[in-house]
């Protein structure tokens, strides 16, 4: 059975958190998205491997990140 079918209303499925972190950095600068949501990756030395390193071992952080991405994408793309 495919994932689209197991999945069909989930926004995210087949987006990359990698794909996501170079949206956001290429959408907002590294201040901008350390004030956006509080994370020291996002503060200290930041860059995309550390963000995803953080990322992935830190679910809170990781669904804030999501949340930020789904709302930059709807307003790219006109949806509410």
């Amino acid at each position: 059975m495919s994932d689209f079918k197991t999945q069909p209303n989930n926004p995210l499925h087949g987006v990359k958190l990698a794909d996501i972190m170079v949206f956001l950095v290429e959408r907002y600068t590294w201040e901008e998205l350390a004030a956006k949501i509080d994370i020291n990756c996002f503060k200290k030395d930041p860059s995309v491997k550390s963000s995803l390193k953080f990322l992935r071992r830190t679910p809170w952080a990781r669904t804030k990140v999501e949340q930020l991405y789904l709302r930059a994408v709807n307003k790219t793309s006109g949806k509410k």
